[in-house]
């Protein structure tokens, strides 16, 4: 397992463990950079407008598009790692 993947792994369990609950859109970064980063580019059709909640995780989604794993695994750690600073 590579060096960024144990980070992200790492980030990914601090994130359910953080004290102070994030804001809704931190939580659709969060929620965004960890698909693009375990999944790639957003595919599916777009949530209709009564589905509001995953309507907004779609797009957050798929704002990403183009992001590589790398790079989305990266900025999701540094959101963490934001998140965790901001709570101390």
């Amino acid at each position: 397992m590579s060096d960024l993947r144990a980070q992200f792994d790492q980030a990914a369990l601090d994130a359910k463990n953080l004290p102070k609950r994030p804001d809704n859109n931190e939580l659709l970064k969060l929620y965004a950079l960890y698909k693009q980063a375990t999944v790639g580019d957003v595919s599916g059709s777009r949530p209709g407008i009564l589905d509001m909640t995953n309507r907004l995780k779609y797009d957050a989604w798929a704002k990403l598009k183009g992001t590589t794993l790398e790079q989305a695994q990266n900025d999701y750690i540094a959101l963490v790692e934001q998140l965790k600073a901001a709570t101390d």
